[in-house]
């Protein structure tokens, strides 16, 4: 009987530490969502639909439509932000304001951020005249 003790002890204990690792696994996931909440951030077909020719567009009609390839869509508001690969340019964020009606290019960020440019990011997003839940969403996507 005492060794099925230290038996179930022990269990505990492997279960524990595998829950405190998902945890620090889950954790930046979740702190994602949150910096999100409130922002449309699903990628559809409809709205990959929408926003690949913009894309192209603003890229010069370097390539097809259909060849962007989109991360993620963040709307709020009048504001949008797709983040995308194209065949002619390293992956980033485009940001589009909706203006009588008609999605206008505003401005593109690329490269590589670490969580501490955080504020910088939402900084720059704002200046372009994003709001600033877009803002925060934004940074806290490009530094997941």
């Amino acid at each position: 009987m005492f060794e099925f003790g230290d038996l179930v002890r022990r269990q505990a204990r492997i279960v524990m530490v595998g829950l405190a690792g998902l945890e620090m696994t889950l954790a930046p996931a979740f702190a994602a969502n949150n910096a999100c909440d409130g922002i449309k951030v699903e990628v559809t077909k409809a709205r990959k639909q929408e926003y690949a020719p913009l894309v192209a567009a603003a890229l010069g009609n370097k390539f097809k439509p259909a060849q962007a390839k989109f991360f993620t869509i963040m709307e709020n508001g009048n504001w949008s932000a797709a983040y995308v690969s194209t065949p002619v340019s390293d992956d980033g964020v485009m940001f589009f304001q909706t203006v009588n009606g008609k999605k206008q290019f505003r401005d593109v960020w690329g490269g590589y951020a670490e969580p501490s440019e955080k504020p910088d990011l939402v900084s720059w997003a704002k200046k372009l005249g994003a709001p600033e839940k877009l803002a925060r969403c934004f940074a806290e996507t490009v530094t997941e």
